[in-house]
């Protein structure tokens, strides 16, 4: 991938266009680099944690979670680093106890869901 886009650079610059060559390039880091440059969609997170959690976890800024054992969303920031669960949502998180089902997110899902939770713990 790095071969392509340094080739397309040269290519661009023989051309003797800097301008075409540098938003060519930008729009390819663009692409490599995926969904860890967009800011995250908080709606589409929160719109996740609605159907794929909230069915056990307390999810918006009140309330208790139907299980005991489901951390409410909003206590996640402080209790945890929201970034070590990336790799987790990406990965698969399995069950960790009974009734938790298995799953895996999208990259840009678990942009999304993180983003969610992080602003969870923000002060209003």
């Amino acid at each position: 991938m790095m071969f392509r886009m340094m080739r397309l650079v040269s290519m661009l610059k023989n051309a003797g266009s800097r301008r075409l060559a540098l938003v060519g390039l930008a729009a390819l880091v663009a692409l490599w680099a995926g969904p860890g440059l967009a800011a995250p969609d908080i709606r589409a997170g929160q719109a996740l944690a609605r159907v794929h959690c909230a069915e056990c976890h307390a999810i918006g800024r009140s309330g208790r979670s139907t299980r005991p054992a489901a951390t409410p969303f909003r206590l996640i920031p402080q209790r945890y680093p929201v970034e070590a669960l990336e790799e987790a949502f990406g990965e698969g998180i399995t069950g960790s106890h009974k009734g938790m089902p298995d799953f895996a997110f999208s990259p840009r899902q678990v942009d999304d869901l993180l983003g969610y939770i992080k602003s969870l713990g923000r002060r209003r």
